[in-house]
């Protein structure tokens, strides 16, 4: 086996990918980064969620703004739902695994705040229903997705941004979704800060 070679098209398969994606998403990557930092301005805060390798970044995406990013600037209201493992095992044990993101929102998520939604599939039943509960509290969604958005690309009201990578690959949907997050990361410390 050559392993070497299995590597380096990883590589070039992740960067195709990124190019290809970069017309595609600069759109709504924009459009997303608008709304919260908007959100944030108005003294909201940003929910996020996810599973597995989207719990990692939806945490990524909340330390990022709570702490810092590339520049220094005061703290941001971002939250992930996937850390709190009292919260989680509770509410998968009493109610059920599909709740243990929107039992969250219901309680944390205030009219004005948003809904980070990632899921590479676009089918995670507690993804989803945590947007059923963000669409309730008047919260808007941000849908970090793939594979053609699944069932949560039919969820998404007017006021929602889809970003949906063009991919079917897990693993290149979240190197993606990975850039994605930097991106929007970046493009709110330049809307709040005024950063050319």
């Amino acid at each position: 086996m050559d392993l070497k070679s299995r590597i380096n098209r990883h590589f070039t398969d992740s960067a195709h990918l990124k190019l290809e994606a970069m017309d595609l998403l600069a759109d709504p990557l924009a459009r997303a980064s608008e709304r919260m930092a908007q959100c944030l301005m108005n003294e909201g805060k940003i929910l996020s969620c996810g599973n597995g390798g989207s719990a990692a970044d939806a945490q990524h995406f909340a330390a990022e703004l709570l702490n810092r990013f590339e520049m220094e600037r005061p703290p941001l209201a971002a939250m992930a739902l996937s850390t709190d493992t009292s919260t989680l095992t509770s509410i998968a044990n009493d109610y059920s695994y599909d709740e243990v993101f929107s039992k969250q929102v219901r309680a944390l998520g205030q009219s004005g705040d948003l809904l980070l939604a990632i899921s590479t599939s676009g089918n995670s039943p507690n993804v989803m229903q945590a947007i059923h509960a963000a669409h309730d509290r008047q919260m808007g969604v941000i849908a970090l997705t793939g594979k053609k958005g699944g069932k949560m690309a039919g969820m998404l009201g007017p006021n929602d941004v889809h970003i949906c990578v063009p991919a079917d690959r897990t693993a290149r949907i979240q190197e993606v979704h990975l850039l994605c997050l930097h991106c929007m990361c970046d493009a709110i410390d330049c809307l709040l800060l005024g950063v050319e």
